[in-house]
């Protein structure tokens, strides 16, 4: 009889808690049965925290938190958030809510994870910990690199104002832009370029360390607003699936906090610093260039490994040559306004044509100087692209007043330069000209041409590692101007600049 009544308990035992989970009632019994079964084991406790006592976010949190999202167990929780997918509208994902206990498997084991604000509680029986434990986060680490690989996701982060009461000044979103390298509008060769050096920084962990150097690569993004630099930056990040942190230097308070900044972000990451020149000229930052010298590649800089910094400014000119140097700054791109070839690719990219009996036309007034942005033009054959026609007409409308603009600003210029002397003409008007201003002028004009001009050349120094793409003319073009300088230079130096002459 007492054998009978002890199968009983046994067999209710294991029946009980499948019975009563069909229902709320069941639901709840359950769970205050499997808190009694608890109750007679000790238990180990193990603190997961987002962030370490540097405030550096622990990988660990990280991980543990894909892991457990994708467990059965998590969607059975009393409360759980759902959220639409970042790529898919239909793809939902489970995210645990706070304060909630639920329960995971592993080898025969039954362990209780909790969610706290910023942190994980792991729950685990003290006499199965040495048998499972390590095994079991090697087993989170596996799952949740499975799911990484998977998504591929890449993540913006951008820094917040300065809280310590907060943690973390780093605010994490999607990243989801759509550009590539390959719809950057620069020249396809240097892309090639760009892509084959990006590719072979991600192999050289063991050259980097052999040389005794920190594994990172740092760009210099160059050009006037419009020309694609920040998204030929969304396209590196994309085609090296690198988180990017987007620095607002704006924000930052001092050195130390910049520091602090560097020190919170993660390896595999993309670190970008957009208008440099405008904080390094202007100074309308808390930082000093000491701070970011040091930020560029000084002792902080080796935090953290496998980083790629980038950044942009609009001209070199007014950069110090320290910011510039070797080390700091490796690879130099430069972004220049439109020409001609750069506008046959967007034709192609937005108007979806390839020639047009308007380009001739285009062409040639490329040819006189005038220019404008990628940015410009892309924007003229959106609101145009039904009509290509219409399109290039209207760019070259665009071209014709950035043109006559640009020359009214040099006749300007040039006449305002004139009024250092005086010559009287042969009718006894009276003109006023200025040698050294003229020849200064046309000078000024010329290095405008060269700086805007069709054709393209591509630049690569093998031993510094700098890749710089410029534009400039034919050699005949500048013979032709050559000729021109010259021969404005003689016909006045035959003026009498004491006013009895001729030309």
């Amino acid at each position: 009889m007492f054998l009978i009544l002890l199968v009983a308990v046994v067999v209710g035992f294991l029946l009980v808690p499948r019975i009563l989970s069909r229902t709320s009632i069941g639901h709840l019994l359950q769970n205050r049965w499997r808190f009694l079964e608890e109750c007679f084991h000790a238990h180990q406790f193990y603190k997961i925290p987002k962030f370490n006592q540097y405030m550096q976010e622990n990988q660990l949190y990280h991980k543990v938190l894909l892991y457990l999202n994708s467990i059965p167990s998590a969607g059975d929780s009393d409360f759980v958030n759902l959220f639409s997918g970042n790529n898919k509208a239909n793809e939902i994902t489970l995210v645990i809510n706070a304060d909630q206990v639920f329960p995971d498997s592993f080898l025969g084991s039954r362990v209780y994870w909790k969610f706290e604000k910023d942190c994980f509680v792991l729950k685990i029986r003290r006499k199965e910990k040495r048998r499972i434990l390590s095994t079991y986060l090697q087993h989170i680490h596996k799952v949740a690199d499975e799911i990484e690989q998977k998504s591929n996701e890449v993540r913006l982060y951008i820094n917040a104002e300065n809280e310590p009461e907060k943690n973390g000044r780093w605010k994490s979103i999607p990243f989801t832009h759509p550009a590539t390298i390959d719809t950057g509008m620069i020249d396809s060769e240097f892309k090639n370029k760009v892509k084959s050096d990006l590719e072979l920084f991600l192999k050289s962990k063991q050259y980097y360390h052999r040389l005794g150097r920190v594994w990172k690569r740092s760009y210099l993004l160059y050009g006037p607003s419009g020309t694609g630099k920040s998204s030929f930056i969304a396209g590196m990040a994309k085609f090296m699936c690198y988180d990017v942190y987007d620095v607002d230097m704006s924000k930052i308070t001092g050195d130390s906090d910049l520091k602090l900044l560097l020190l919170q972000t993660t390896s595999k990451s993309m670190i970008v610093v957009e208008d440099l020149d405008r904080y390094l000229v202007e100074k309308s930052t808390a930082v000093s260039l000491s701070g970011i010298l040091n930020f560029m590649d000084g002792i902080i800089s080796c935090c953290g490994e496998e980083r790629v910094m980038v950044f942009t400014v609009s001209s070199k000119d007014q950069i110090d040559p320290t910011v510039l140097r070797p080390g700091r700054i490796d690879v130099h791109i430069h972004f220049p306004l439109c020409d001609f070839s750069s506008f046959k690719n967007l034709a192609n990219s937005h108007l979806g044509i390839k020639e047009h009996k308007l380009f001739p036309q285009v062409e040639e007034i490329f040819q006189t100087g005038a220019s404008l942005s990628p940015a410009e033009i892309g924007e003229i054959m959106i609101s145009n692209r039904g009509s290509p026609t219409r399109a290039l007409k209207t760019v070259i409308n665009a071209l014709q007043t950035n043109n006559d603009s640009r020359l009214s600003g040099k006749f300007r210029l040039s006449h305002k330069l004139s009024q250092n002397g005086s010559v009287t003409g042969s009718a006894g008007a009276q003109r006023n000209l200025s040698h050294s201003g003229s020849i200064d002028g046309l000078v000024d004009m010329s290095s405008r041409l060269v700086a805007t001009g069709s054709t393209r050349t591509v630049d690569e120094s093998s031993e510094t590692g700098i890749f710089c793409m410029e534009n400039g003319h034919t050699g005949k073009e500048l013979k032709k101007l050559y000729g021109l300088l010259k021969s404005r230079s003689r016909r006045k130096e035959s003026v009498d600049l004491d006013g009895g002459g001729k030309l």
